[in-house]
């Protein structure tokens, strides 16, 4: 097995027998895979970048125009290419917030992927405004796994389709997240179950005759393992999880490009075409190369778009509301998996706002995905950073046990690091986080004493989760107090929390233990 990964959970079947001649790649470098012929011309070359939302750069890596700088690059070597973006752009990012993610497209289309499949995010602003980008964009939708109301293709999307890159024909297909609806905006668009979909592509691709069959899918990392255990596709093209990983087991390939188009992962493909007993033969084998974006110059095509963007969004956030008396951590692999100052600094400032018992909020909510210095001074544009969606507080009044069932789905997904873990106020919860889903929630306390499952509580959140976002339904099981037509927008609540206190002090108190 070649591998990059940022997780410890490459395990099983998928690992089995390739433990020995482990490699690992830095960026930058190439990744052999073993038994890889010698030519330097590969036959084909596939790209991938998944989950890029700022459309600048940050600290000289990421951005579009970067991105768009690699892609051009890669398109000019004169190698068959096949350009696949594995989801996650229209939201969520400051600017989207204006233009629903309108510039994401106008973005992308300088330099088009031969293949985009919808993340979760796509949907943030609601179906509507998915189809507007859509047929913004010049590039091509796929998504086997996605159907309308009716059962129909939806408009503008393709199921798969079969390339010639050189002497190959490379079969690909989309898969969308089947879970999107509880993340997102989908209204009655409809998604259907993802290894059934790789099960029933896969036989037709390979009916059809393709030489390699290439999933491109917006899944998490335990569906990733499905398929890839499957042996149903030679290549899955990944997204959704944010790591940077390559992992081979000289059969199957599974890639992930990170995220913010700081990494872009092109996989080398070299081939031998021959006859057997009067059938076509290919035998293949990869090479990844891991492109680090800080090594390229930034495309001056897309930059000229990006910078009278960035100049609006200056005028209206740049704006001071208070000092970091610490180190602040937001990064996707803090919110998502542990208590976090800034998890309690958002839960505390809507239950302050809402004058609730207890508040629950989720890691998925917080965006920046960044360490911010002490000292450095807060702005509204890292506030909008955090929280892009427009999401609003709301308020129920529900029982302590309805509480506690909130708190176990918010902990049912900690493998895989899901956006419902939990950030609370007013509560301390001790969690067994290898326990069975379900049953993970120790013990919970409120104000010293332990949650009685029969009282009724003021419980503040925000507005996605009261729908049922992250599977919180239990938050709508009682009393609505606040609704979203009466919620304050959850990003001014932080402002005015921060600039009420000249800016953020806290530390870890032991709100969420896992054990």
């Amino acid at each position: 097995m070649t591998g990059i990964t940022r997780r410890d959970a490459l395990s099983g079947s998928l690992a089995a027998g390739a433990a020995a001649g482990l490699a690992t790649a830095v960026a930058g470098t190439e990744v052999a895979a073993q038994g890889a012929p010698p030519a330097e011309t590969p036959t084909c070359t596939l790209l991938l970048v998944n989950d890029i939302y700022k459309m600048s750069e940050v600290d000289g890596r990421g951005g579009f125009a970067r991105l768009a700088a690699i892609a051009r690059a890669e398109r000019a070597r004169g190698v068959p290419l096949l350009y696949a973006h594995a989801g996650d752009m229209f939201s969520p990012s400051l600017m989207s917030g204006f233009d629903q993610g309108a510039h994401t497209v106008d973005l992308l289309n300088v330099v088009p992927p031969d293949v985009f499949v919808p993340g979760n995010h796509e949907f943030d602003f609601g179906p509507e405004e998915y189809a507007k980008r859509r047929r913004q964009s010049r590039f091509a939708y796929f998504a086997a796994n996605m159907r309308a109301a009716d059962g129909s293709i939806l408009p503008g999307h393709e199921d798969s389709r079969i390339f010639v890159l050189g002497p190959l024909k490379v079969g690909v297909f989309g898969v969308a997240l089947a879970s999107s609806p509880l993340m997102s905006q989908t209204g009655d668009i409809r998604f259907l179950d993802e290894m059934e979909t790789v099960r029933a592509q896969s036989r037709m691709l390979r009916a059809a005759g393709c030489d390699l069959v290439v999933a491109v899918t917006h899944t998490d990392f335990t569906r990733d393992l499905e398929i890839a255990r499957s042996r149903l596709v030679d290549i899955l093209l990944t997204g959704h999880d944010h790591d940077l990983r390559v992992v081979y087991d000289n059969q199957i390939a599974m890639v992930e490009s990170g995220e913010e188009g700081q990494y872009v992962t092109a996989v080398d493909i070299f081939a031998t075409i021959g006859e057997r007993d009067g059938k076509r033969r290919v035998r293949w084998s990869p090479r990844f190369r891991i492109i680090d974006s800080a090594t390229v110059t930034p495309d001056p095509e897309t930059v000229a778009l990006v910078q009278p963007l960035e100049a609006l969004l200056g005028r209206e956030l740049d704006v001071a509301l208070g000092t970091l008396a610490i180190e602040l951590d937001s990064r996707s692999s803090t919110v998502r998996a542990t208590e976090a100052v800034i998890g309690n600094l958002m839960a505390d400032a809507i239950r302050d706002a809402t004058q609730a018992d207890v508040a629950i909020t989720n890691g998925g909510s917080m965006r920046g995905n960044r360490l911010y210095p002490a000292g450095h001074t807060v702005t509204r544009r890292d506030i909008l950073t955090e929280l892009p969606f427009g999401n609003r507080t709301v308020m129920v009044e529900i029982t302590g046990a309805a509480i506690r069932e909130a708190i176990e789905n918010g902990v049912s997904d900690l493998d895989d690091r899901g956006g419902r873990f939990p950030h609370v106020s007013g509560l301390r919860v001790r969690i067994k986080g290898n326990a069975p889903v379900g049953s993970r929630v120790v013990s919970i306390e409120h104000d010293g004493k332990p949650l009685d499952p029969d009282k009724r509580y003021k419980v503040a959140s925000n507005d996605f989760l009261l729908a049922g976002g992250d599977g919180y339904t239990a938050l709508a099981s009682g009393r609505v107090l606040i609704g979203k037509t009466d919620g304050k927008l959850l990003a001014n609540v932080v402002m005015a929390y921060v600039r009420a206190r000249g800016g953020i002090d806290g530390r870890l108190e032991g709100r969420l233990v896992i054990e």
